[in-house]
């Protein structure tokens, strides 16, 4: 049987690409505020693996352009590319870096199969997963009223609804402009079409919504049992032990994104579900993690400003030069976020100067 399966796993991969593997280099295709692919980007960064990346800019429809669609014909990100290996689909991406990086200097993020925690995790993991993120943000961009201190700004309600009207137009066009790609193009607009029926039907949401309910109950509970299980030692445990897992990861880009849509106050905090609160609170201060995602309150700033400097250098004129045009608006940007920082700073150095005189 053993040796079945051996000989299945070597008709996949031969072991000439199995050497080539070792030494080709990763390049990962992405969004840095898509959800998946801020999933695969942290178990990147957690694996300790090179990767060279490429943003695909979804406000500037670039997974639309007839490039990105031949490399992944349904135009979503994250795509990677290792040797000979095109991957389009961020679970399997994740399974492929797991299954093909097992070295002793990348950390292993899932069990050994046959362990007592590779169930525990797979379980976790495929329950989170199965959370539709994009309806719960389309939703709340859609349906502001379902959100509590959402850090989306007000006129994004608006304008997402203009531009999927703008990408239903331009799909369809592109389909015209490019026979060879029009299938791929005209199931894309498809689906986008059903998408935006369920994302904006309030009912809809209002069950989704239910279901993450119970889903975080479920992690509630989990972690308690991590806390009852600690070790006298006081090292403090992740979702299914000791070690940080792809359960983990879902996990954790998942309250991250909750925080950013303004679902974070209805679902922790205030004496609500304090293990998941306190989990969260760990986690940001990952070096994995903050360097993938960074603060939750920088987000609109990293999603807004590449895309402005992308602009820039597609329409910047050129007696002028582009590399002014986007030093000028990099300086802009970089004096707001400063100023920002700075009023946020102060505004906590004054709130502690209170309450060190009551």
């Amino acid at each position: 049987m053993a040796e079945e399966k051996g000989d299945q796993a070597a008709s996949k991969m031969p072991p000439a690409e199995v050497v080539s593997n070792a030494v080709s280099k990763l390049i990962l295709y992405h969004w840095t505020q898509s959800f998946s692919s801020q999933k695969v980007r942290l178990v990147i960064a957690e694996k300790e693996l090179k990767c060279e990346e490429h943003d695909v800019s979804l406000p500037l429809s670039e997974h639309n352009e007839p490039w990105f669609m031949r490399l992944n014909a349904s135009g979503e990100v994250p795509v990677l590319i290792h040797g000979e290996s095109i991957i389009c689909d961020a679970t399997q991406i994740i399974d492929y870096l797991e299954e093909t990086f097992v070295d002793e200097k990348n950390p292993k993020l899932m069990p050994e199969e046959g362990s007592m925690y590779y169930p525990r995790v797979q379980h976790y993991r495929e329950l989170l997963d199965s959370l539709p993120m994009d309806a719960y943000t389309h939703g709340c961009i859609l349906h502001p009223e379902l959100a509590v201190d959402s850090m989306i700004p007000a006129y994004a309600t608006t304008r997402i609804r203009s531009q999927i009207g703008n990408t239903e137009s331009e799909l369809k066009k592109l389909a015209e402009e490019h026979p060879d790609l029009q299938d791929a193009y005209i199931a894309k607009q498809k689906r986008l079409k059903s998408k935006l029926m369920d994302h904006d039907n309030i009912k809809y949401l209002k069950k989704i919504l239910d279901e993450l309910e119970k889903v975080l109950d479920q992690v509630e509970t989990e972690l308690q049992r991590r806390n009852e299980e600690t070790p006298e030692n006081g090292s403090q445990p992740w979702l299914c032990g000791q070690f940080f897992s792809l359960a983990d990861v879902s996990l954790a880009v998942t309250l991250h994104r909750l925080k950013f849509i303004g679902l974070a106050r209805r679902n922790w905090g205030n004496g609500k579900r304090p293990n998941l609160e306190a989990y969260y609170e760990r986690v940001l201060k990952r070096k994995a993690f903050h360097k993938v995602l960074g603060h939750v309150n920088n987000i609109l700033i990293s999603a807004v400003l590449p895309t402005a400097f992308r602009v820039a250098r597609k329409r910047a004129p050129r007696v002028f030069g582009t590399t002014l045009i986007v030093g000028f608006l990099a300086g802009i940007g970089y004096f707001a976020f400063v100023c920002l920082r700075r009023r946020f700073g102060n505004m906590l150095l004054s709130i502690r100067a209170r309450q060190s005189y009551l």
